[in-house]
């Protein structure tokens, strides 16, 4: 029988036999996206322990990363196998994932194989959406997904080496770069397709916790919440969210999350330009106990630390500031003063 959506106080149950969660948005810098990071050819198992050793370093004790939906059709026990090797170098460092397990943000025609190379000095060029506009436009289709987000999590629903499961990210992201390829009721479709989503992984009866972030929007008023974010406010375990502005940003967007009495994730900010970064947005969560998530770690083929203008204005070297991500490719820090706060707050 699936289980229902957790109580509160079962949600802060869980949340006070967690340390202070601390971690960043991981992709080894040998891969272009999820694919290239899980498939069977380009799985860099040595890459990974080597980075997420740096992580653990820096005080890093979560990560959280993507999968898709590909690569369960393509060889689910070859992608089950390469997660528990990847659970192994992250338990072996104290470290706990949350999977992500769908991706509305950037390339809608996911394909899998070989990847393209990176376009040169462009944001994350080659991240690709799961399922993709082929299969979230036809409403057919959506239960494709049911085997892959049940067989995931099924799988590992009492593996204590898994923190959590972000079902969807950004499911309704327009993808301005890309709109002539996206669906144009991509919300939509979004929206019914996450409601199966959640129904799903609670039919797999994890023991972990599962959410999906609101990103856009305002939230402090729930009669104005558009759809799709009552839907991931009102059916998460544990609130999460994106900021990418400055630490007043981050305030009122935690003020009005608190109405929903949950504990609360910021799994995405840091966005050096735009006001968000260590030093300014850290400490408060920190004081407020939201965990902290900021996107990347080492500066590799991803390329983040490009802005996400570099789509549309040409760069011909490095930005300064970097956009995101921690760590140079020998793993020395962009800014040692961050890593140097990063290291003082993981341990108070």
């Amino acid at each position: 029988m699936p289980r229902g959506r957790w109580r509160e106080r079962d949600a802060w149950r869980w949340y006070q036999h967690q340390p202070w969660l601390l971690g960043c948005n991981f992709v080894p810098s040998t891969a272009v996206n999820q694919l290239e990071m899980w498939q069977a050819d380009t799985f860099d198992l040595e890459t990974i322990r080597r980075e997420l050793g740096w992580a653990a370093d820096l005080g890093f004790n979560t990560v959280r990363v993507f999968l898709h939906h590909l690569l369960w059709q393509q060889d689910f026990r070859g992608l089950l196998a390469r997660m528990e090797g990847f659970l192994e170098a992250c338990h072996a460092l104290g470290i706990r994932p949350m999977f992500v397990l769908l991706d509305g943000v950037w390339d809608p025609r996911p394909r899998p194989g070989p990847q393209p190379p990176p376009l040169p000095r462009v944001h994350n060029s080659r991240w690709v959406q799961s399922p993709g506009a082929e299969v979230l436009g036809d409403p057919r289709r959506h239960s494709e997904m049911e085997g892959y987000v049940r067989g995931v999590i099924g799988h590992f629903r009492d593996d204590e080496r898994v923190l959590a499961w972000d079902l969807f990210n950004e499911p309704d992201n327009p993808n301005p770069v890309y709109a002539r390829e996206e669906i144009p009721d991509k919300a939509v479709m979004a929206l019914a397709l996450l409601d199966k989503v959640f129904r799903w992984a609670r039919a797999a009866r994890p023991s972990q916790p599962v959410t999906a972030g609101v990103w856009r929007g305002e939230w402090g008023s729930k009669a104005r919440l558009s759809a799709i974010d009552k839907l991931m406010l009102g059916e998460s375990d544990i609130v999460s969210f994106h900021c990418y502005g400055p630490p007043e940003e981050v305030c009122r967007r935690l003020d009005d999350l608190a109405q929903y009495g949950r504990p609360v994730l910021l799994t995405e900010y840091m966005a050096r330009p735009l006001g968000s970064t260590i030093e300014s947005v850290l400490p408060l969560l920190r004081e407020r106990g939201v965990g902290a998530y900021n996107w990347g770690l080492v500066a590799g083929k991803t390329q983040t630390i490009y802005p996400w203008d570099s789509w549309t204005r040409p760069y011909d070297r490095e930005p300064e500031p970097w956009f995101h991500d921690l760590l140079r490719p020998d793993g020395t820090p962009y800014r040692p003063e961050e890593a140097a706060l990063l290291g003082e707050l993981s341990r108070s």
